[in-house]
């Protein structure tokens, strides 16, 4: 018999973590298939992996199993499969068996029966068994013979892997799993032991359950916390813990009707599998089984066709050869230099000891010149026994003139990223003596980001299995993770030469790919050339540029917001009768519901009354006290934790100044997001929020100018909708919720009060984010009759902004996205859901986004055409910061006047639309006080 392993595939398990940890994908039509492509390409890649193994792909069956019966409430608390996973079941059992996987459901047990029972008889048999999964309760089943392995995360586990994750034994899986119990499945346990509990008592006794209950004199003597008062708990749910000790032991004896000789692989369907994809719409998957056909049928028509057999010639082999390069002599490095020199276009990328492109060190460089070929630079790799490597500052003045040249063009995958560490570089140990990289001409993150915001993430390794249908190396393959994770320059370069390699090469693969893709839309090519390209260098000076803070100041805040926490929580006790932790939702929960008998409005997956921040704000909108105390509390303390707090620790040493990071590739509407930290949550309406711009200050000699657009969302609705009503109100300079209030109040402008001006400021606002009648009478103060009411009054009389709503939301359910001014899509896959509630949300987002795109596109258009100016006129001024519709500038103080003129004239000049763009522009020795 073959000793290739028997291959045991946890199907269900799979199933599961595919649903919840990939991104959702759905057909044209809007079925779900993102979990059935992950299920699927797991499998491909154990094929690959284990060409002459046997395999079983194993499912639950529907219905109940023999632990239900032996535990009402075993897996009781498991919430209710969501439609989406159950849609997917059939297609994927379907695909499996036509991809040739034996497929197996047994009725009255679990899919990890089934596994244990073919795992012993194999390991029985003396056949090594690997068991994919990832489910801890497989641990029990590995011996000498059977192994674990995680397909999604490429980690195995043995006999020592299982004592070196659980802290225990594999025979001791079932005691420890006893004790400690298992919430996913509604395993009881003893209440209180958790793992390292479970593991002490277990070693402590040398034994299992039984040897525990036989000693548990010993207990209060064993080195584990809390010792003394575990025999008391034990001996209280004895019987829990042997019923769960039942639960959690997997058959190994389940009558089957198959037996390992059954379990061989077969040829694939393919035509079963081309009627699968296609129902799926997996093109690449489709594309690859019509060239294997046409292979196959090329192969035997070769002997009486000649040029059949040349086609066949010319057909790419699958897989692909690639020819990796790590450089380490010169004479290989000069060879590379020519053909960058050469090449039209090349993909280029920094290896790195960290993702901080302000304070990560450079490692190395990689570059790609045509597809499957690519090399690897390694600089500073320093673990014990690397080789000799090129001298670092010798090797990036020769590359300095390239990377510099803008004739030179070049593609990166989040090339901002390299653009900054390489302008930090330091050559010869100058900080002032960077690589200022131009000419980048495309950039795969953002061309995957126009073509589809929201069809996947836009990282590499998700852009790669999309659009390549390519599984990268991850980093953690080669670095590991959690503390012991390895920086870049400590990978031997036997790993990391092909690792980095392979990122230029897949990039430069996702460009051919993407490109292609964009070019047959002309206005979302325009959109990646004319707005997010152009931007890229931009958005990396601003980071580079940076903002002073005044610590101090943020210290004292930080006192402050303290005290006022500590107040709060004064106040929450005194109406609660009774101290607590404002923490802890259980402690929560009882007060709120049970003590103060306040209305549930929603409840956790468990069952239990949810005291999430949307539920207590809702609760606070009803004018119930303690919430209206809590979400206070809550506010200053986050106040406190990310930013009076954090934002000191942030100081870069080299700088003195805050970096935030700028993200162009996260909103689906096309907006910048920040983080590290996030400058856009900053609250502008509360006292507190401002008195954290006031910690953002100018350096002696300057001052902070803010120029801001005014209203511009109302503007580009003005602009969309051709309303003439709001047209003549920004045309004529008028303020434009004074004349909204004077129509839906029917007075004369000079008669409108500040209330009214308010409630029509909450309409203008609110119609544009969907809001209905209910959450308007509430904001404004009226019942849901008046609102609507005032809402009816606004149509009538901007009769424009309703035609526009209902054209798009007709468009969008017809064509499946909508459009800002400049032609940026924003797809919307629940437009057309069966479901009410998602079509609604979606078809608000369809009114909003194209507004909120529009302003995103406009800003972004500014800051480049800002950019320029300021970089051409060489004035001492620098944009440090972009929030929303705003942008902050640091100015010399005698420039301020001069360049406040012009930012007004490049922002107003960014578009152009039916009615004005007005920008206020602030100026101050803080961020406050220029806001």
């Amino acid at each position: 018999m073959s000793q290739a392993p028997l291959v045991l595939v946890d199907g269900s398990s799979y199933l599961y973590r595919a649903f919840h940890a990939l991104p959702p994908l759905t057909t044209s039509k809007g079925l779900p298939t993102g979990a059935v492509k992950g299920v699927l390409n797991m499998l491909k890649s154990l094929r690959k992996q284990y060409p002459d193994s046997p395999f079983a792909v194993v499912f639950d069956a529907k219905g109940g199993t023999f632990r239900d019966e032996m535990y009402a409430e075993y897996k009781a608390n498991r919430p209710s499969m969501p439609d989406d996973m159950r849609l997917q079941i059939e297609p994927l059992h379907q695909s499996v068996i036509a991809l040739g996987f034996p497929l197996l459901c047994v009725e009255g047990v679990e899919a990890d029966d089934v596994i244990g029972t073919l795992a012993r008889s194999s390991a029985a048999a003396s056949r090594p068994v690997v068991i994919s999964t990832g489910d801890k309760d497989m641990a029990q089943l590995v011996d000498g013979h059977i192994t674990l392995v995680n397909t999604m995360t490429g980690s195995s586990m043995d006999i020592e892997g299982v004592k070196e994750k659980f802290g225990v034994a594999p025979e001791q899986i079932i005691d420890y799993l006893a004790l400690m119990g298992d919430s996913s499945d509604n395993i009881p346990g003893v209440p209180g032991i958790g793992p390292k509990t479970a593991s002490g008592l277990l070693v402590g006794v040398n034994g299992g359950l039984k040897e525990l209950y036989e000693q548990l004199d010993i207990v209060p003597t064993l080195p584990i916390r809390g010792a003394k008062t575990l025999p008391a708990k034990l001996e209280e749910h004895r019987e829990m813990a042997f019923l769960s000790y039942q639960l959690a032991t997997i058959k190994v004896d389940v009558p089957l009707d198959v037996g390992l000789d059954d379990l061989h692989l077969i040829e694939p369907d393919r035509e079963k599998l081309l009627e699968l994809y296609t129902l799926l719409e997996f093109k690449s998957w489709i594309d690859e089984i019509q060239r294997d056909a046409k292979r196959v049928e090329l192969k035997a028509s070769a002997d009486v066709v000649p040029a059949a057999a040349d086609l066949l010639e010319a057909m790419p082999a699958t897989p692909v050869e690639t020819n990796y390069t790590t450089i380490l002599d010169q004479a290989t490095f000069d060879t590379w230099l020519k053909k960058l020199n050469a090449a039209k276009l090349f993909a280029f990328d920094t290896e790195t000891t960290g993702i901080d492109a302000q304070q990560a060190q450079l490692v190395g460089v990689s570059f790609a010149v045509e597809p499957h070929e690519a090399a690897y630079i390694p600089l500073t790799h320093s673990y014990i026994g690397a080789p000799q490597q090129l001298d670092r500052d010798t090797v990036l003045v020769a590359l300095k003139p390239l990377l510099e040249d803008p004739t030179k063009l070049k593609v990166g995958q989040h090339a901002k990223f390299d653009m900054n560490i390489l302008a930090n570089c330091a050559i010869g140990g100058d900080p002032a003596q960077g690589i200022t990289v131009r000419g980048i001409a495309f950039d795969t993150m953002l061309e995957s980001y126009v073509l589809n915001s929201t069809a996947t993430r836009h990282d590499m390794d998700s852009l790669a299995k999309k659009y390549l249908d390519y599984d990268t190396v991850s980093f953690q393959d080669i670095a590991g993770k959690g503390a012991k994770q390895l920086t870049f320059d400590q990978i031997p370069l036997e790993q990391a030469g092909p690792y980095a390699a392979e990122d230029a090469d897949v990039t430069l693969r996702l460009h051919q790919a993407l490109h292609a893709q964009l070019a047959a839309i002309p206005s979302l090519a325009s959109v990646l050339t004319d707005i997010e390209i152009p931007l890229v260098p931009v958005l990396a000076r601003i980071e580079r540029q940076g903002a002073l803070v005044d610590k101090d100041l943020l210290g004292i805040q930080s006192i402050e917001l303290g005290d006022k926490m500590v107040e709060l929580e004064r106040q929450a006790f005194e109406i609660a009768g009774e101290a607590f932790n404002l923490g802890s939702p259980k402690q929560l929960g009882a007060i709120l519901y049970e003590k103060l008998g306040l209305p549930v409005l929603k409840k956790t997956g468990k069952g239990q009354a949810s005291t999430a921040e949307e539920v207590l704000a809702k609760l606070a909108e009803d004018d119930f006290l303690l919430p209206k105390v809590l979400m206070q509390y809550r506010s200053m303390s986050k106040l406190k934790s990310t930013y009076t707090d954090r934002l000191p620790e942030q100081i870069n040493p080299r700088t003195g100044r805050i970096h935030t990071s700028y993200h162009q590739a996260v909103a689906a509407t096309g907006r910048l997001s920040s983080s590290d930290p996030n400058l856009q949550n900053i609250p502008v309406r509360t006292a507190e929020g401002r008195r954290i711009r006031q910690a953002f200050v100018a350096p002696k000699g300057y001052k902070l100018l803010a120029a801001d657009y005014s209203q511009i969302e109302l503007r580009i609705m003005a602009h969309l909708s051709k309303d003439e009503g709001l047209m003549n109100a920004f045309r004529n300079d008028l303020d434009v919720h004074t004349a909204t209030a004077a129509e839906v109040f029917k007075v004369e402008l000079a008669q409108v009060t500040s209330n009214q001006r308010r409630s029509a400021k909450a309409i203008n606002f609110g119609l544009i984010y969907g809001m209905g009648a209910q959450k308007l009478g509430k904001d404004i103060g009226v019942d849901t009759k008046t609102a609507k009411a005032y809402i009816d009054v606004y149509f009538a009389r901007y009769p424009g902004v309703r035609e526009y709503m209902e054209r798009t939301r007709a468009q969008a359910a017809d064509q499946g996205y909508v459009e800002t001014f400049f032609g940026r899509r924003l797809y919307l896959p629940d437009i057309n859901s069966n479901k009410p509630q998602e079509r609604a949300a979606a078809e608000r987002t369809a009114i909003n986004a194209p507004m909120q795109g529009t302003a995103a596109d406009i800003i972004k258009k500014a800051m480049v055409l800002v950019d320029n100016w300021l970089t051409e006129s060489g004035l001492d001024a620098k944009v440090i910061l972009q929030v929303h519709d705003e942008l902050v500038l640091e100015v010399r103080e005698d420039l301020v006047a001069a360049v406040s003129e012009k930012i007004r004239e490049y922002m107003s000049a960014a578009a152009q639309l039916d009615v004005p763009l007005v920008v206020d522009v602030g100026v101050g020795d803080n961020w406050d006080e220029a806001h």
